[in-house]
């Protein structure tokens, strides 16, 4: 028994004299931090907590995020396949949308961040200006920037989460690099809850891992319904509003979530909508729209097949 309490004694000794290193080589402000919130979470006894959150507008979303969108750390968004990048893209650039509208509000014009990978950006390509700003998001005050190394966004990131001026900072990397792991995801996130500023990570492709975001989100793309007319009815076989797949992964709910909601830029805000649509084939193994994807070869007696149906898109101007 003395010997495994002198053990015991020896390993608090060990972490304590880390926590000492690591605490005096980081900077001022972070070490500031550090001492009004020990753990990065936790706040002293007795003192009120600062819990700023932006309200997503969806009612069971919002739940699940105890009040909405945390504006003091970090959110983890990600996309389990290259092919959601886009979904991911759409609803990270809301969220964008909602802190600016947010700063706008109370007088403060605040830009965006948003900090790429190079890789990620070869993979599922660049923010396009036009459509950023269809998408709600002004685009005067939008700054992108494209490094070559994860090393290089962290340093980005963390320079930009100490000057609090942004509405929000966005960090895109591609899967899960070793060089953004626990320890380097918890110092992001004190300097976000130092500065003030909502640090959204959108991790390309990436695997769940451990991190120290307060909520972790995957996003897939979902059925988007028909555009609405003018006189309520729906424009059949038009494409409406964009449709997210949202589920909750990392919570303090007792169970992930699943939930169904779409952008709307017009309005600028998100909607619950219903999806119990099926994504799987009939009994007969033949898809609900049957039609050819690809016209036939040239050189085919029975010529070309139809194309399918048409679609009816927003007018560009």
């Amino acid at each position: 028994m003395a010997e495994k309490a002198v053990q015991r004694e020896t390993v608090l000794s060990l972490r304590e004299t880390i926590a000492q290193i690591e605490n005096r080589r980081l900077p001022g402000i972070v070490r500031a931090a550090k001492a009004a919130d020990p753990a990065g979470f936790r706040r002293k006894r007795g003192e009120a907590p600062r819990n700023k959150v932006l309200p997503l507008g969806v009612p069971e979303l919002d739940d699940v995020l105890d009040g909405g969108l945390p504006l003091e750390g970090m959110t983890e968004i990600r996309n389990a396949e290259t092919r959601d990048a886009g979904a991911a893209a759409g609803f990270v650039t809301a969220l964008a949308v909602l802190c600016q509208r947010m700063k706008k509000e109370k007088g403060h014009l605040a830009p965006i961040l948003w900090i790429s990978q190079t890789l990620a950006s070869r993979e599922a390509g660049l923010p396009y200006a036009p459509g950023l700003k269809s998408y709600g998001l002004d685009i005067e005050r939008f700054l992108f920037v494209s490094v070559r190394t994860v090393k290089d966004a962290l340093w980005i990131a963390e320079a930009a989460l100490s000057v609090p001026v942004f509405a929000a900072v966005i960090l895109e990397i591609r899967g899960n690099p070793d060089c953004l792991a626990l320890s380097e995801s918890r110092r992001l996130h004190v300097r976000a809850r130092t500065g003030g500023v909502p640090l959204l990570v959108f991790r390309q492709a990436g695997e769940e891992e451990a991190s120290s975001a307060f909520f972790r989100l995957q996003i897939k793309p979902a059925f988007a319904g028909e555009r609405p007319l003018p006189d309520g009815s729906m424009l059949c076989g038009s494409i409406g509003h964009p449709a997210f797949h949202v589920l909750v992964e990392k919570s303090r709910a007792y169970a992930s979530a699943d939930i169904f909601l779409e952008w709307n830029a017009h309005d600028r805000r998100f909607y619950p909508i219903e999806q119990h649509q099926s994504v799987a084939p009939p009994a007969d193994g033949q898809p609900a729209n049957s039609v050819d994807p690809f016209s036939a070869s040239v050189g085919r007696s029975s010529g070309a097949d139809s194309m399918g149906r048409l679609l009816a898109f927003a007018r560009a101007s």
